[in-house]
């Protein structure tokens, strides 16, 4: 059936996908795999026996065994290597219930009673955490599920309490789950989420509404993961999955929020919501445009309206700002200063707040060598800025107490130059400390800053300089 699938359904949206028959929607979902399936080995282990036919020696054979189970412990591939391999199933007959050890193993499939004792350890050997992989799925042919409360009788109450999840309850809670994030929106007024998407982006803006977002998500793709694979879950549950990820995945990329990178939630879900979020015009594999982006500009081209493109250019120019905080901190506070005072002034003037914007962040875009001509904005004016802020009141300074500081500055840079293209200089506590003494005379010689503040300042410098270590050693 997957080999037969006509080419075209494979190239329908996600949402015209969603309309086509179950057995369909699942062929599609699964075509993707089929080169793993086709490249699918399987191996037996069982225990020999004397009448057993030629064909079933190897499975019985120690040295066999030995390779098949090795191999099995691999992560699944269609290549085989010293770490991944193609072997995908291991048939077993009361075989390797103890001392086998496989977290990969993910799914296992019971086709003959098990009980008591047999049974704990054959469910525990699928239930190890691998990474993403939070649970085994057990797929039950004969019934075992009603010996399992028998089987944990031997057990303290307390060890055992919840182990034996039941649909009954597992589903209600889904569902609970995904109406408490549906809730974020519709609690505020927003009652179509498909048709509302910017609304609920613009909503997130608020950082105390986007961490309840956030974590009621993750709630509920944790449950989702748990019961994706079975037939109750209502294909409503499904839309709304994709849907809310879809409204994480553009306010991501609009607020530059690193809480919103879905990390931690299962592959099967991620792939879920990832297809959709690619359906819709979004590669959720590609991070959010810079401003030096030669792309920034088609991206806001593609906006619609002042608002939107306002929003896109504040958060792009707010994340370019984060990216050279610790490098050059004093400029870092200029620029966002001045980014709130343009905020400020053109509130709810989108027209104008759009113009500003643009010059805001083409002067961004030059980066910090205006203020100090002449001087390399790499490797000096961080530490000028960082002096000069530091010394003068209300960022006020007479000229000649200007040019003054400036001066004792460089001369400081290229102390910190030498001292710290000295091998291990970082791993030295005293070579940093004599640094500091010195940068400290240094300041107290130069009497550019108010006295008291020299080692604070001194200190902040030989920060600084290990932010910025590359630049200044050339490196």
């Amino acid at each position: 059936d997957l080999e037969a699938i006509p080419v075209h359904l494979l190239s329908l949206p996600v949402d015209e996908v969603e309309k086509l028959e179950p057995q369909t929607q699942f062929l599609i979902r699964a075509h993707p795999r089929l080169p793993m399936i086709r490249a699918s080995e399987v191996a037996v282990v069982i225990s020999g026996d004397h009448n057993d036919p030629e064909s079933w020696w190897d499975w019985a054979n120690k040295e066999k065994q030995k390779t098949f189970t090795k191999r099995f412990k691999r992560n699944l591939s269609t290549v085989a290597t010293d770490k991944t391999d193609p072997l995908a199933l291991l048939v077993v007959n009361n075989m390797l219930l103890t001392g086998f050890d496989a977290p990969v193993e993910q799914v296992m499939y019971l086709d003959r009673k098990i009980v008591a004792h047999d049974l704990l350890q054959a469910i525990a050997r699928i239930n190890r955490t691998c990474g993403l992989k939070k649970c085994g799925v057990v797929v039950d042919y004969i019934g075992i599920a009603r010996h399992l409360n028998e089987a944990l009788k031997d057990y303290d109450g307390n060890d055992v309490k919840g182990n034996l999840m039941d649909i009954s309850v597992e589903l209600p809670k889904l569902l609970d789950r995904r109406k408490r994030a549906v809730s974020v929106f519709s609690d505020r007024g927003i009652t179509d989420l498909f048709g509302q998407v910017d609304v609920c982006v613009r909503l997130l803006e608020d950082l105390k509404v986007r961490a309840e977002f956030i974590n009621k998500l993750r709630m509920f793709y944790e449950t989702l993961n748990i019961l994706e694979h079975r037939s109750e879950v209502p294909p409503d549950v499904f839309r709304d999955a994709k849907l809310l990820g879809f409204i994480n995945k553009v306010a991501a990329n609009l607020y530059r929020d690193p809480t919103l990178n879905l990390l931690g939630v299962a592959e099967k879900v991620k792939a879920l919501i990832d297809a959709h979020v690619s359906a819709r015009g979004v590669d959720p594999k590609i991070p959010p445009t810079t401003i030096t982006d030669t792309e920034f500009e088609d991206v806001l081209k593609k906006l619609t309206g002042s608002r939107a493109r306002a929003s896109e250019m504040q958060y792009a120019a707010r994340y370019h700002i984060m990216g050279f905080d610790n490098q050059n901190p004093a400029f870092a506070r200029k620029m966002s200063e001045k980014l709130e005072e343009i905020l400020k002034r053109f509130k709810d003037d989108w027209d104008a707040l759009e113009r500003e914007l643009r010059r805001f962040i083409k002067e961004l875009r030059r980066g910090d060598q205006n203020d100090f001509p002449g001087l390399d904005p790499r490797i000096q004016v961080p530490f000028v800025r960082l002096i000069i802020e530091a010394c003068s009141v209300d960022g006020n300074m007479a000229d000649g107490k200007r040019q003054a500081a400036i001066n004792t500055t460089l001369d400081m840079v290229e102390r910190i130059r030498q001292e710290i293209a000295k091998v291990d200089f970082w791993k030295n506590p005293d070579s940093r400390e004599w640094l500091t003494k010195q940068l400290v005379r240094d300041l107290d010689a130069s009497g550019v800053c108010p006295p008291g503040k020299e080692r604070d300042l001194a200190q902040q410098m030989v920060a600084l300089a290990k932010e910025n270590h590359s630049a200044l050693v050339g490196v």
